[in-house]
């Protein structure tokens, strides 16, 4: 495993990925307890029990923390970003600003969550929750603030959307196995 980490390190270096202040590879126990410090970015892998960098790359732990403006692909029980750009699978996701990509997961993803907007695709067994949504929602409860997409669930919410009131573009503020707003 540590030839396989050293020669993934290398690769990153090697191609030209690696900023100045950018490291090819993170191990963290927790945030303070780690190879580099949480503010360093990371543009390669990161393992860890609880990490929490700025990062350009993969991301695998129990908690993944992505800082600043992130992107690559998470995976993990529970995964945090700032702003996103990518994927994160993972029991539960959550992001702060913005999220560009697909929140959810091939195995068991129960929760998602966008306080900020969101861009593409969450798919989770109980929750979606997003404040602006673009794209499309798939699970038991899915709840936008303002959408502009496709809900697809047991309950559908849309703030944004009237009862009927402008059909075919919305359908209802709220609706069972589909809603949607363009």
């Amino acid at each position: 495993m540590k030839k396989l980490l050293v020669i993934i390190a290398l690769v990153i270096s090697a191609a030209g990925l690696q900023a100045e202040d950018s490291h090819p590879f993170q191990a963290s126990l927790t945030p303070d307890i780690a190879i580099y410090p949480k503010t360093a970015e990371i543009r390669g892998l990161s393992l860890s029990i609880w990490g929490e960098n700025p990062q350009q790359g993969v991301a695998l732990g129990i908690v993944n923390g992505s800082t600043g403006d992130s992107a690559g692909f998470t995976w993990g029980l529970f995964n945090y970003a700032d702003s996103y750009t990518g994927v994160s699978w993972g029991l539960v996701n959550y992001s702060k600003v913005s999220f560009v990509g697909w929140q959810g997961g091939i195995w068991l993803p129960l929760v998602n969550v966008s306080k900020g907007s969101f861009i593409g695709f969450q798919d989770a067994w109980l929750c979606n929750y997003a404040q602006e949504f673009h794209g499309l929602q798939l699970g038991l409860v899915n709840y936008a603030e303002n959408l502009h997409g496709v809900q697809i669930g047991l309950a559908n919410i849309a703030m944004n959307n009237g009862w009927f009131d402008d059909f075919p573009d919305q359908l209802a503020t709220g609706f069972p196995i589909v809603n949607w707003s363009f």
